[in-house]
C-alpha cells in the first residue's frame, strides 16, 4: 500500500499546474488573425494598443470571424499606428474618434443585420468632435467648438428619409451641401433652455443609463433626459422639462409636451413592497403623456438643461453612474444625488434613502483627524460604483492621496478583498492608497498618486498610478485592475472576480506600464498618415466585459 501511495505522490508531483478556470486543455482555438502577441506593445517605431475580454458583439476585433473571449492582453492590428481623442465601449457598440475630430461606429449594435464583419464605419464627420458618451440607443458627441451632438447608435437609424432637411439646416429645403456636410446622416444638435454667457461652451459630458450631464466653462452643470427613465431615482436633479409633441405638424414653442418627471420612489413610494402591503393608487402615472412618444428617437429631447439647485455653484467636474451623478468643485468637495440603494453615493450609513434628489455634499473626510486636510481632485462613476481620488496631509507629516469606493462590491469592485452588495461609506483602497516616494530633488516624500480611474458598467476598475512624476513619463505609470472579471475583462488569463488590486501583466510575464512618447506618425483608420511628431498617451478604456488600451492624442 505505501508503495501504491508513493508512486501517486510522484504521478501528482510531476503533473503540470492547472488552474480551475483555465481553458481545457485540446480545445485551443485558431489564432484570430486580427490580432498579435502582447510584445508588441514595446514597440518603439509605430504605435499599438491592446484589447481584451469579450469579442461577442465585434467590439475588440471588429472583423474577426471569432466572438471568443480574449483572456489576456493582445494587439489589435486594426489599430495599428493609429491615435485617438477618444474610445467608447457600449454593450453591443462602440465608437471612437479619429485624429481629424471624425466619428467611427461599430459592433453588431451598429450594424444588425447589415454586415456580419464590417469595419469601423465613418459617420459624423466635419464637427471637430473632442469627446463621446454612448447609450444604449443613442451617442452624444461633444465638439471643440462646444456643441453638443446627438445621434442613433444604430446605422439603420441614422439614414435621412427622402426629402428630409439637412440636420444642420434652418429650413426645409437645406444647405448641408453648401457647407459641405453630410447629408446621409441624422442628428441632432442639443440646445440649451438658458442662453450661455459670452465665450461659454461646453466642455466636457457625461452620460449614465438614462441621463446625461454636461458642464461649461463657467463651471455651470446642466442635465439632458435621454428617455423616459432619466428620472427614476431623480438623477437630473429636476423634474419638469419639454419635448415636442409628435402629433404636431411644424415642432414650435406652443407644440411641446411639458413632462413632470417625477422620481419612482416620490410617485410610488412602495414599489419595492411585495404585493401584499402594496397600496393601490388611482391617480395617473407621471410617464402617462408620454406613452406615445419614442424615446429612442434622437430628437425625444432636443434639449438640455440647467440643474436648478447648481446655480450659482462653480463646478470642476462632472461624472455619472448607471443612475447617479455627481459633481466636484474647485475647493475639493463632492455632490452626489440619484440612486444610492447600494450606497453608491457615498453619503455614509446614517443614510438610508434609495433615491437622492437633491445635491448632497459627499463628506470624504469621516473617521480622519480634524487638523488633517482633505481635498478631492478626482471623482468616477461607473455602473453602481464611485471612485474619489482624495488628497489628506497636515503639517506634521508629508501629503498623502488615497483611493477611496464606495457603491456595490458584488464582484469586488470596491477593491478591499470583500466581496459586498453595499458600501455607503466610501472606504480606501490599501493597495494603492498612501503610497509615496522619496524626491531626490526636494529631499522629501512625494505622494505617489492614481494617474487615471476607469469603472465599467459592469464592475470591473483599472487604475493607473504614475510613480515616475520626475522622470517625465520614462518608467511609465502601472495599471492594476480588479473586480468584475467573467469575460476576462480584467486581462489576467482567468475568468473568475478580483476583490483586491493586481498588475496587469503582458502574456510574456512583464507588467503593463502606460507610457507618453512622441509618436514619429500618427495615422487614420483608412491607413493614411495625419500628421508627424505628434504627443501621445496610452489610455484605458472599458466597457461590458470589454478592456482596452488605446493612444491617446495629448493636447
Amino acid at each position: 500500500m505505501s508503495a501504491a501511495l508513493l508512486g501517486s505522490v510522484a504521478v501528482y508531483a510531476g503533473g503540470r499546474k492547472v488552474h480551475n478556470d483555465s481553458r481545457p486543455a485540446g480545445k485551443e482555438t485558431e489564432q484570430d488573425p486580427t490580432l498579435a502577441g502582447g510584445q508588441l506593445v514595446w514597440d518603439q517605431e509605430s504605435l499599438h494598443s491592446l484589447v481584451w475580454g469579450s469579442n461577442r458583439s465585434k467590439l475588440l476585433s471588429p472583423t474577426s470571424r471569432q466572438r471568443d473571449l480574449i483572456r489576456s492582453p493582445a494587439v489589435a492590428s486594426w489599430l495599428d499606428g493609429v491615435a485617438l481623442r477618444d474610445l467608447q465601449f457600449h454593450e453591443i457598440h462602440a465608437a471612437c474618434i479619429d485624429a481629424k475630430g471624425d466619428v467611427y461606429q461599430w459592433g453588431d449594435g451598429f450594424f444588425g443585420d447589415l454586415a456580419a464583419n464590417g469595419p469601423p464605419k465613418l459617420t459624423l464627420k466635419g464637427k471637430n468632435i473632442v469627446q463621446l458618451q454612448l447609450t444604449g440607443d443613442k451617442v452624444y458627441a461633444l465638439s471643440a467648438s462646444g456643441h453638443i451632438y446627438a445621434f442613433a447608435a444604430n446605422v439603420m437609424d441614422q439614414m435621412l428619409t427622402p426629402g428630409a432637411p439637412t440636420p444642420a439646416s434652418d429650413g426645409w429645403w437645406g444647405t448641408g451641401w453648401f457647407w459641405g456636410e453630410d447629408e446621409n446622416m441624422d442628428f441632432v444638435q442639443l440646445t440649451s433652455n438658458d442662453k450661455l454667457n459670452w465665450r461659454e461652451k461646453f466642455t466636457s459630458i457625461a452620460a449614465g443609463q438614462n441621463h446625461l450631464l454636461a458642464l461649461t466653462s463657467s463651471g455651470r452643470a446642466f442635465a439632458h433626459p435621454i428617455n423616459k427613465m432619466a428620472n427614476s431615482h431623480g438623477q437630473l436633479g429636476f423634474q419638469k422639462f419639454a419635448v415636442p409633441d409628435p402629433a404636431a405638424p411644424i415642432t414650435g414653442k406652443d407644440t411641446h409636451l411639458h413632462i413632470d418627471l417625477v422620481p419612482k420612489s416620490l410617485s410610488d413610494p412602495f414599489w419595492k413592497a411585495s404585493r401584499s402591503v402594496r397600496v393601490s393608487s388611482d391617480a395617473a402615472a407621471p410617464e402617462d403623456n408620454l406613452a406615445d412618444i419614442n424615446d429612442k428617437n434622437i430628437r425625444f429631447c432636443p434639449y438640455i438643461y440647467e440643474i436648478p439647485a447648481l446655480r450659482g455653484i462653480e463646478l470642476a467636474q462632472i461624472a455619472a453612474g448607471f443612475r447617479t451623478s455627481f459633481g466636484r468643485t474647485p475647493s475639493g468637495r463632492v455632490l452626489g444625488w440619484g440612486a444610492n440603494e447600494f450606497g453608491q453615493l457615498g453619503l455614509g450609513s446614517s443614510i438610508t434613502l434609495d433615491t437622492i434628489t437633491v445635491p448632497t455634499e459627499v463628506v470624504l473626510w469621516r473617521a480622519i483627524p480634524s487638523n488633517v486636510a482633505c481635498e478631492c481632485t478626482d471623482v468616477q462613476a461607473g455602473g453602481d460604483l464611485t471612485a474619489f481620488v482624495v488628497n489628506r496631509g497636515d503639517a506634521r507629516a508629508p501629503p498623502h492621496t488615497d483611493l477611496l469606493m464606495s457603491g456595490n462590491g458584488q464582484y469586488g469592485g470596491l477593491g478591499n478583498n470583500v466581496f459586498t452588495t453595499a458600501q455607503s461609506n466610501a472606504s480606501r483602497v490599501k493597495a494603492v492608497s498612501g503610497l509615496q516616494q522619496y524626491n531626490d530633488k526636494t529631499k522629501d516624500l512625494d505622494p505617489i498618486k492614481p494617474d487615471a480611474v476607469t469603472i465599467s458598467p459592469s464592475g470591473s476598475v483599472l487604475v493607473s498610478i504614475n510613480s515616475a512624476v520626475d522622470s517625465q513619463g520614462v518608467g511609465g505609470s502601472d495599471l492594476y485592475v480588479w473586480g468584475r472579471n467573467f469575460d476576462s475583462e480584467l486581462g489576467n488569463g482567468k475568468k473568475s472576480s478580483v476583490a483586491g488590486p493586481i498588475n496587469l501583466e503582458v502574456p510574456e510575464g512583464e507588467r503593463l506600464m502606460l507610457m507618453e512618447r512622441k509618436a514619429k506618425e500618427v495615422r487614420d483608420l483608412h491607413g493614411k498618415v495625419w500628421k508627424r511628431g505628434v504627443r501621445v498617451k496610452q489610455h484605458v478604456a472599458a466597457g461590458y466585459g470589454t478592456s482596452a488600451v488605446y493612444w491617446k492624442i495629448v493636447d
